[in-house]
């Protein structure tokens, strides 16, 4: 997984791979004498290359290479089944690891229900439910300092003078009220690693595309209900398409941050 900004060479290589959004074409060669070469065409091509160690034939002698080609579907288990070192291809960047995960997951829940809407559906129940607990905390930090608002407030109206003092005071505050005021960012940090994994998992998954639930026809492009025809301009930002899933879910962490900060 080299640098996409600049070229790359690796000598014995085992295999290369190039792939896309969706799809990936894999060359092995049977020997091991191959260098592999990476050039950077433009930011959004690269080409690839063998090479191979220099060969000396004799008159009328020839030789033959071999090499095992796959051209297909970045699809995990598929490839697995053909040669499980070329998984490698599905890589997922920084949070790889988790990513692997929560495909498996996916997968397996899919072949428990066998639609891939209802499939998210209940993995991001299990992850909501996985990472509770930092969310409530979280809340529970930030409701906390709203409490200690009003007189960090005054401090500042009494201290507006002397910054050291005030930050002194605040912290003196904190250790009163044993309050981190780091410890609502903590739970957020801890929890980043999976969202992103998951937007990884769910942007590039080859079985989304085409696979439709409820209204949705595409679960790889926008949920879009319909296209407002023959509107110019179009409205800002939404364009002339009304996506219903964004403004459920605008809706949803509105009541959502209501409650959870009268719970908290």
């Amino acid at each position: 997984h080299p640098n996409v900004h600049k070229d790359s060479s690796f000598e014995g290589i085992k295999f290369i791979g190039l792939r896309d959004r969706y799809f990936c074409a894999i060359l092995e060669p049977t020997s091991t004498y191959y260098s592999a070469h990476i050039n950077k065409i433009s930011p959004q091509k690269s080409e690839l290359s063998l090479k191979s160690k220099e060969i000396t034939l004799a008159a009328g002698e020839k030789i033959t290479e071999r090499f095992r080609i796959y051209m297909g579907p970045q699809e995990l288990n598929h490839i697995n089944r053909i040669n499980p070192a070329w998984s490698a291809v599905m890589y997922f960047g920084t949070f790889d690891f988790i990513s692997h995960f929560l495909l498996q997951l996916l997968d397996f829940i899919y072949n428990l229900v066998h639609n891939w809407g209802v499939a998210i559906i209940i993995l991001s129940i299990l992850i909501y439910l996985v990472l509770y607990p930092f969310s409530l905390k979280q809340m529970r930090s930030m409701k906390q300092m709203q409490t200690l608002q009003p007189r960090i407030e005054e401090l500042k109206k009494i201290y507006k003078d002397n910054p050291q003092k005030l930050n002194k005071e605040i912290m003196e505050l904190y250790r009163t009220y044993k309050i981190n005021p780091f410890s609502g960012c903590l739970p957020l940090i801890l929890q980043m690693p999976v969202f992103f994994a998951l937007y990884q998992v769910l942007i590039r998954s080859v079985a989304l595309k085409g696979a439709n639930f409820l209204w949705i026809k595409n679960l790889s492009e926008a949920d879009r209900l319909f296209i407002i025809p023959s509107l110019s301009p179009a409205f800002p930002i939404i364009g002339n398409e009304i996506n219903i899933l964004p403004i459920l879910m605008t809706i949803g962490m509105f009541f959502q941050q209501k409650i959870s900060t009268k719970n908290a």
